[in-house]
This record gives C-alpha cells, structure tokens and sequence, in this order.
C-alpha cells in the first residue's frame, strides 16, 4: 500500500490499469472470498502507521473491544488477535467477509471521529482500510497464529507473547498448554510472513 506513492505517475497509471482489467479495486485491497476456505487473516493500520490506537492504555482496550464485539456481532470465530498502538490482527472465521469489512470500515469511521473529538483534530485521517488474506491451507492458519501472536514481539513491545495485555495470546496459552505451543512454533514457522506490511 506503500510502494504506490514511491511510484512515478506512469508506473501508477499501469497498476491501476492492470488492476482494472482483473476487476479489483482500484485504490484499495481486494476483499472477498476466493475459493480456500472460511478463515481469513484481516489486518489494518492507522494511517502512515500513526500510533494513535496507542495513545493510552484505555484506547488500547477500547479499540480490542471494539474490534472483538464487530466480529461477534457478524457470528465470526475469532481464533488469535491482537491490537498494537499503530495496527491490529485478526485470525477468524467468516462466512460473510465482506459485511465484515464493511462493518469494520463503519468501526473505523466511529472511532476515528471519537479520537479526533478527544484530541481536537477533526478532519485528521485516522485509518487505513483493513485487508483480509484467506487462509489457504492448516500450514498457512498456523503460521499465521503465530504470527499475530508474536507480533508484539516482534515490534519491541514486549518480551514474551504473555506479557503484552491486547492479544489473544495468554487465552491461547492456558488452552492448549505451553508445551503444544511450543509445538506449534517450531512446526509453523512464520520466517519472512508479513515483512512488508506491517513495518513501524
């Protein structure tokens, strides 16, 4: 989503040419099913990565609320998640991904006119539309997992997955039990996932 503005004017009209012709949209990530299965990774960052989900630890919480009620009011299994202060992750089950992203484009509009109220900066561009990426095989939901749990780890804000309060990552541990974690860790690996999306 980046790349776009380090492009040249002609390099933009190609992709978004290309885009066309394949019937995606233009300016924005392609939502939908595609054949793999009913799980979806669905991820979304502040705009220019900003940390204003991170501005107190109340948002934080407000934020992983809002966030988790959206997908339990559409019926979705949420299976892993986690809010950082700049971006957020979800690993869930969907049979309706677009009123989904639909409805987290509406959570979005809500609480970026709530935060720009508590900060005084109206107008402000708070988020950047979420994506969803359909799971495409167990590998795949695994690495995945354990990806989004591991995030906080690999951002610097914390040492252990455990120690960071705005995941699902403690709940996950007491079910299934440290050493099946440990299992699932060296079996999937996430190696390079998610390298240039979510960067601070």
């Amino acid at each position: 989503m980046y790349d776009f503005r380090k492009m040249t004017p002609e390099m933009r009209a190609e992709v978004v040419a290309l885009r066309k012709a394949k019937g995606l949209p233009w300016h924005s990530p392609p939502h939908g099913k595609m054949g793999y299965s009913d799980r979806y990774l669905v991820s979304a960052a502040c705009y220019e990565h900003q940390r204003y989900i991170g501005l107190n630890p109340e948002r934080m919480s407000e934020c992983e609320k809002g966030l988790l009620s959206v997908c339990e009011g559409l019926g979705c299994e949420v299976h892993a998640w986690c809010v950082l202060p700049n971006h957020y992750h979800l690993l869930l089950k969907s049979g309706a991904i677009k009123s989904l992203c639909h409805e987290i484009g509406k959570f979005h509009g809500r609480s970026s006119r709530q935060w720009n109220q508590e900060e005084s900066r109206a107008g402000r561009k708070v988020w950047y539309r979420c994506f969803d990426r359909e799971i495409r095989s167990e590998r795949h939901f695994y690495a995945s997992l354990n990806y989004v749990h591991h995030n906080p780890v690999h951002h610097g804000y914390a040492e252990k997955w455990m120690d960071w309060p705005w995941s699902s990552a403690s709940l996950f541990l007491e079910q299934i039990g440290r050493e099946e974690a440990e299992r699932i860790w060296r079996t999937y690996p996430i190696l390079d996932y998610g390298k240039k999306w979510d960067i601070d």
